[in-house]
């Protein structure tokens, strides 16, 4: 006689293990959107405006924003990293906000045309600037289009 407590197998998989991969994915989801929030509320607004982003730690020896800017550059990829794997169907997380996040961090020719591509789109600008106005911050200020840099957008004639 088989009860309710006897183990069974899901598609090879016992049910404790199914157990921890659900418990794993709602736990990382739940710390993705805590950790994603956080950095995009305490973002300056004028962000994608500046030309530059600060250096870490300015005013520091030369060793500390040395290794400040190591610690920044392995962080975004391993940002960019979950971002991508969260962005596959059936993976739970906020996939380009996290690419976003890990993308800012990073420094790479090119990153700042591909962070306005992806804070342009209509869907991660909207869930920013409404997380933004939850906590009492302004909205993000874009810079206007620059229609001979962006490969995404269509020439206005």
């Amino acid at each position: 006689m088989t009860t309710w407590l006897a183990s069974t197998t899901i598609l090879g998989f016992t049910d404790g293990q199914v157990v921890f991969a659900v418990v794993v994915g709602v736990v990382t989801f739940l710390a993705s959107l805590l950790i994603t929030g956080i950095a995009v509320v305490r973002l300056p607004f004028d962000y994608f405006a500046r030309d530059r982003r600060p250096l870490p730690f300015a005013g520091s020896p030369h060793w500390v924003r040395i290794g400040a800017r190591v610690g920044e550059n392995v962080l975004g990829v391993m940002l960019v990293v979950a971002g991508v794997l969260m962005s596959l169907p059936g993976v739970p997380g906020q996939g380009f906000l996290t690419i976003l996040l890990g993308m800012m961090l990073i420094d790479l020719p090119g990153k700042r045309r591909f962070e306005l591509a992806l804070v342009r789109r209509p869907a991660v600008n909207g869930a920013i600037d409404r997380l933004r106005a939850r906590f009492g911050k302004p909205p993000m200020f874009l810079p206007p289009v620059d229609d001979e840099q962006s490969p995404n957008v269509a020439v206005r004639r």
